[in-house]
């Protein structure tokens, strides 16, 4: 296992879920059924608790919404987070029956314009103070406050989303209200690693969800999501998550089941991406095997790596082994040594640098021979 550095966050509490940094990763999901289908989202809940989610979040953008929440909260044991989605009022029906209340800057926005976003954000705090509930402030790629947006070059969507999280905190901050988290969320992983590690650390304070919204379909959905994921968790940064997958709604339990395995990847090291831990010892990283793997034999080949280049633990130097022609090629290019998996061979990479293709036979003297001139190069 690694040892996975936390960014100092405060405790916030959910329910009966607590995050922040003395206390482990959060896996959280979110409903896809209609939310007046009393029924159907109830089962979507439990089915979602029952496979481990600490938090569900269900969306109401209307008093019929409001009404059901009240109902479905009656019928599960779950810890319920609501997405007020534009209709911020809705807040004082929905908190007597939750436990965090999540909101959107940007929508704010929208709703009642000639308020300024502070005088709502007030309320908010008002009605979760009231209520016993947490809050989190959720900015969102595709509905960033107009006002920051115009701040800012059209071709950076970054600035506005970490301008707007940043001052929701300050404000919430000089209010006295601390029981909040942070999410910005994009569709894009490169984008979602960026303005998290920003927001990190400028707040290392601030508890974070993180989430690459609109992954799409499994297993894509999941590649994209562990790819963030892998970059912000093994550097501390993270206190809960949620993997948002295109499935059909008996499948939604899929998305704890990946979030968990994520966590469990990057707590042993098994990652997709090239990530540097910090280590100052062998750090050998290795994909969790997949359906894009060519040829079952890269999982006996990453154990044989582990187990033969013990003799190098004590130096600082990275082996990734990848199992895929997909993601191989660039995920190799960071570490000191990469091999990534073809259906016949294996191709062994120095960097950048490309060392030919090896058969499975033979490709464990030839990084064994590579190591060496590495350990003796860093000598």
């Amino acid at each position: 296992m690694v040892d996975l550095p936390r960014n100092p966050t405060r405790e916030v509490r959910i329910g009966s879920t607590k995050i922040g940094a003395d206390y482990p990763v959060a896996v959280q999901s979110m409903t896809a059924t209609h939310t007046q289908n009393i029924d159907a989202t109830v089962t979507q809940v439990n089915a979602l608790e029952e496979a481990g989610a600490d938090v569900v979040r269900i969306a109401v953008d209307s008093r019929k919404d409001a009404d059901a929440l009240a109902e479905i909260a009656r019928q599960t044991r779950a810890n319920l987070s609501v997405d007020l989605q534009e209709n911020y009022r809705l807040a004082e029906d929905v908190a007597p029956h939750v436990a965090k209340l999540r909101y959107n800057p940007g929508h704010l926005y929208h709703h009642e314009r000639e308020k300024p976003w502070q005088e709502k954000v007030r309320y908010l705090v008002g009605v979760a103070e009231e209520n016993d509930c947490a809050l989190r402030v959720g900015v969102n790629c595709g509905s960033v406050d107009p006002d920051k947006k115009a701040k800012h070059d059209p071709a950076d969507t970054v600035a506005p989303m970490l301008e707007s999280a940043l001052d929701h905190c300050e404000f919430l901050d000089s209010i006295g209200f601390s029981r909040y988290c942070v999410s910005l969320k994009d569709s894009d992983p490169k984008h979602v690693i960026d303005v998290n590690q920003r927001f990190a650390a400028a707040r290392p304070d601030v508890p974070l969800h993180l989430g690459v919204t609109e992954a799409g379909m499994p297993p894509d959905g999941i590649i994209k999501t562990r790819i963030a994921f892998e970059q912000l968790i093994s550097k501390g940064i993270g206190d809960t998550i949620r993997v948002s997958l295109t499935v059909p709604n008996s499948r939604k339990p899929e998305e704890i089941a990946a979030g968990r395995q994520i966590l469990d990847d990057i707590a042993a090291g098994r990652v997709r991406s090239f990530v540097d831990f910090g280590l100052d010892t062998l750090n050998i990283i290795s994909c969790p095997s997949c359906s894009r793997v060519e040829n079952e034999a890269f999982i006996d080949l990453a154990a044989a790596v582990k187990e033969m280049t013990a003799y190098a633990r004590d130096h600082a130097i990275t082996i990734a082994v990848m199992g895929c022609r997909v993601n191989g090629p660039g995920e190799t290019d960071d570490a000191d040594l990469g091999l990534w998996c073809g259906p016949n061979f294996v191709n062994l990479k120095k960097g950048p640098q490309e060392l030919g293709a090896f058969s499975y036979e033979e490709i464990l003297p030839r990084l064994k021979a590579e190591l060496d001139t590495v350990i003796a190069e860093k000598r």
